[in-house]
């Protein structure tokens, strides 16, 4: 019995030598202003990213996902959390609001975003070159994309003589992405007007307030807030009968007109690559922001017959997707 006993004794210590022995598997905080239903192809991306440098969850990471679901004020608590957790990083690509919180919420947990504005705008790093801090990403520019979109809606409504922005007023993009269209407006000689939204009930009362057809023209830029409520604004424009231009391909998927921007999926995939070298021990101080080079132009003829525009050929040509 004592021999049993010390076999067995022997045989524990073995096991439990072998699990001290084994690397304890590093932890991922994913924060994200969206839902997770709205972000499978996204976040597929970013898997691909990650996989891509030797990353792979529940093999060699494990993700602690927060999702805001649009109530970008829960923001902040999720990051505190995520800190609390002591995560080896917190991803936040596709979600510049939600950069903005883990950038609020720690200086010394590594961060990976992408982002849709100016990063040093918006304080995540000193620069693009030297990001100097705990921050690191890629830049999809599409704020500062404004001027070639304008041109592109300029091109596709030309009856257009009055042109409107709508932001969220509280969302730290705002004001960049005002101070950029504003920029990008003034040489083309046209002038922006500003609407404010910062509810979904705001939204529709600044749709209305819009002037009737023909005339009136909206130009959208990044804000997580609209890509969420993006189907109740496609729905508004085609009533009011709105010329819109968008960011992102999910506007004009959703009915909007037209949009113009970075391919999301490849930014989605740029930032994963990025998240595996930080969590391979890269330091995000050392790692330059990327700059997104992939960038799509997408246009909807249904909603152009439904406003009686006629694509012309040009644009269509130029096009990398016409949803019919």
């Amino acid at each position: 019995m004592r021999r049993r006993q010390f076999i067995g004794g022997a045989i524990s210590v073995a096991m439990l030598s072998r699990a001290r022995a084994q690397p304890t598997m590093p932890v991922m905080g994913f924060l994200h202003a969206g839902s997770a239903e709205e972000n499978v192809k996204r976040l597929a991306a970013f898997r691909k990213g990650l996989a891509s440098g030797g990353i792979v969850e529940g093999k060699n990471v494990s993700v602690e996902y927060r999702w805001a679901a649009g109530r970008n004020q829960e923001l902040a608590s999720l990051a505190a959390d995520l800190v609390r957790r002591n995560v080896a990083l917190i991803a936040t690509p596709g979600s510049t609001a939600a950069a903005v919180a883990a950038r609020e919420a720690t200086s010394t947990i590594p961060i990976v975003f992408s982002s849709g504005t100016d990063p040093v705008a918006l304080g995540l790093v000193d620069s693009l070159n030297r990001p100097g801090g705990n921050a690191t990403g890629i830049t999809s520019l599409n704020a500062e994309l404004s001027a070639k979109r304008l041109g592109i809606f300029r091109e596709l409504v030309p009856g257009v003589s009055r042109y409107f922005t709508l932001v969220k007023p509280s969302s730290a993009l705002a004001a960049p992405f005002v101070a950029d269209i504003q920029r990008a407006a003034s040489p083309l000689g046209i002038r922006i007007e500003v609407l404010n939204a910062d509810t979904e009930g705001e939204i529709d009362a600044a749709l209305a307030q819009l002037p009737s057809a023909p005339g009136a023209g909206l130009v959208f830029g990044p804000e997580g807030f609209f890509y969420i409520h993006r189907a109740r604004i496609a729905e508004l424009a085609l009533r009011h009968r709105l010329p819109t231009i968008f960011d992102v391909r999910d506007y004009v998927e959703a009915g909007g007109l037209a949009s113009y921007g970075s391919d999301y999926f490849n930014v989605m995939e740029l930032a994963g690559e990025y998240a595996a070298r930080v969590l391979k021990g890269a330091r995000p101080a050392e790692l330059p922001v990327q700059q997104a080079t992939k960038f799509e132009l997408v246009l909807n003829r249904k909603t152009a017959k439904i406003l009686g525009l006629a694509i012309g050929p040009t644009l269509l040509a130029t096009a990398d997707d016409v949803i019919e």
